[in-house]
């Protein structure tokens, strides 16, 4: 990326872009450094809510006005509520690139959050967390999320139904002034585009929003509490979650991280998939994965069983983990190597994923990152590597989440408490 321009404009938005040529299409993305974490904690489900409003009507347009405008160009927009984080992506034509940011500049800084389009929300967020109940999966990611990251980073986006109620239009509008300013902006681009009129269009539509101070660059703590927790709940299937301490993205272990969640759960080669579902037909479905806040990280695996055999599910789920610093192989480990590299070259080589890793490295290394070092820093991952992560990074801390009928007998940590899922 030795053709990324970094800068922090005079009006305090940081930005970087990567100009791309060769593309028909410029990308651009608009985060705004504040989450579910940033919700005051009777009002869980509030930056969601802002979201979910804040493009219904502005000072100047309704919002089907503003759709429309949108619509006009061949704009494809979209946004969504994260952890630390409200995303605003958006892919158009270069020619258009100034008036969709003018759009963006429209509803980010002169919302009315119109009262009917609240109440909606509101109704909306209710349904959903109603509809949560019967969705086992969903149920236990937001479990598990909740044991393994704590009450601030496990927060759920939709709330909780008893904080729902105590958002009100005020409350919505009171927090868009705190977190909605140039201070907190990170905005990336990448396409057919130069970056001086990047900056030119972003001091133009955002000169003058808020605060221009940089907040929001400090992590939030998480707080991985080991131990198995049960959820009763009458399901044909048991889901089966697994936390432990992994580590962040910026730390120097988190390649071979990645190597070790391709070897486990890197498509129907991966282990989990070939020995847990494949040769003993334990589970409907089964994954590895991480959760990578700033400054923190946790593996995970997850599968859904049916209940009289999730002993044995866990039991095998533990022991593929384990079995890595034994029996992996040179191929085995290449062969998650070469599916990584090729999901970035079909994937992440689109414009907007361009534009989505760039935003990532400024959130999380404060710059941009050049692909190459990435690759590079994957390619030297060796078997060595990975049985002396697995060394330094023990599982004998877990956190474990079941759903469904049944709780886990005698298998998994000695803490246990059990809860009744709501029906």
């Amino acid at each position: 990326m030795s053709n990324v321009v970094h800068e922090t404009l005079p009006s305090g938005i940081e930005y970087a872009v990567l100009p791309l040529p060769d593309r028909r299409v410029v990308a651009f993305q608009i985060r705004m450094l504040g989450g579910c974490c940033s919700d005051p904690a009777d009002k869980l489900g509030l930056a969601h809510l802002i979201d979910e409003t804040i493009d219904m009507g502005t000072t100047t347009r309704t919002g089907r006005e503003l759709s429309d405008a949108f619509d006009a160009i061949g704009a494809g927009a979209g946004s969504g509520t994260g952890r630390e984080t409200t995303t605003y992506t958006c892919s158009v034509l270069p020619e258009h690139f100034e008036r969709a940011v003018e759009l963006h500049a429209d509803f980010l800084r002169n919302p009315t959050f119109p009262e009917d389009a609240v109440d909606v929300a509101l109704d909306l967020a209710r349904q959903e967390l109603v509809a949560l109940q019967d969705d086992a999966h969903g149920l236990l990611d937001k479990y598990l999320g909740q044991q393994a990251c704590g009450a601030i980073l496990g927060r759920h986006a939709l709330g909780e139904p008893e904080t729902i109620g105590n958002v009100s239009r005020q409350s919505i509008v009171d927090h868009w002034r705190s977190y909605f300013c140039n201070g907190r902006m990170i905005v990336t681009v990448a396409g057919a585009i130069e970056a001086k009129n990047v900056s030119r269009v972003l001091e133009k539509y955002f000169n003058g929003f808020g605060e221009s101070k940089q907040a929001g660059r400090d992590g939030f703590a998480m707080a991985f509490t080991p131990g198995t927790t049960h959820y009763d709940k009458e399901l044909e299937q048991q889901q089966i979650g697994i936390g432990w301490p992994g580590v962040e993205v910026t730390h120097k272990d988190y390649p071979i991280q990645q190597a070790v969640i391709g070897i486990l759960s890197g498509g129907m080669s991966g282990r989990l998939f070939t020995e847990v579902r494949e040769k003993r037909g334990l589970v409907y479905w089964v994954s590895a994965w991480s959760e990578t806040p700033r400054g923190a990280g946790t593996m995970f695996m997850g599968a859904s069983t049916m209940p009289e055999r999730c002993d044995e599910t866990y039991d095998v789920l533990v022991g593929e983990v384990e079995r890595l610093s034994e029996d992996l192989t040179e191929e085995e480990l290449q062969r998650a190597k070469t599916g990584i590299l090729a999901s970035h070259e079909t994937r992440g080589d689109t414009t907007r994923a361009r534009c989505s890793d760039l935003a990532s490295d400024l959130f999380f290394f404060g710059k941009p990152i050049p692909i190459e070092t990435k690759i590079a820093e994957l390619e030297a991952v060796t078997v060595k590597d990975v049985r002396r992560y697995l060394e330094n990074y023990p599982r004998d801390q877990r956190c474990v989440v079941t759903v469904g009928p049944r709780p886990l007998g005698s298998a998994g940590p000695s803490s246990k408490t059990q809860a009744r899922a709501s029906s």
